[in-house]
């Protein structure tokens, strides 16, 4: 069985999370993507978020929230992602670059609107962190 091994990035204000959806499709992801072998965390984190989102994550800042695994959406069965998420600071102004449609601001009622392992993190940050 194999696994995607992806870093996001967890942005939570006012209650709500912030989310991406990538050009052509309908499912909203967290912002971050898939670590290159060798690279750690951190800069995986901070290269993913500027280019999806053109802002600079301050490393420094970085929390662990957890590492949730699930079924990879819009994979064959069997293949599970691994996504380990951190919190952290930035600089810069959001907006949607590259592959990025959308950039929106997420409530627990959008839980349907994610990805299967968003939708752990949603569950998670619902009874840990205030997500509303």
């Amino acid at each position: 069985m194999g696994y995607v091994d992806k870093i996001a990035w967890i942005r939570l204000e006012g209650g709500r999370l912030l989310s991406t959806r990538s050009r052509g499709r309908d499912v909203w992801y967290l912002p971050g993507g898939k670590r290159e072998p060798g690279v750690t965390d951190l800069a995986t984190l901070c290269r993913e978020i500027a280019e999806e989102l053109s802002v600079a994550v301050l490393p420094e800042s970085a929390v662990h929230v957890g590492t949730f695994t699930a079924q990879a959406h819009g994979h064959p069965a069997g293949t599970l992602v691994r996504m380990t998420c951190y919190s952290a600071e930035y600089r810069g102004t959001l907006r949607a670059a590259n592959e990025i449609a959308e950039v929106g601001w997420l409530g627990y009622a959008d839980r349907d609107r994610v990805s299967p392992v968003d939708q752990l993190i949603f569950d998670h940050l619902r009874a840990s962190a205030g997500l509303r």
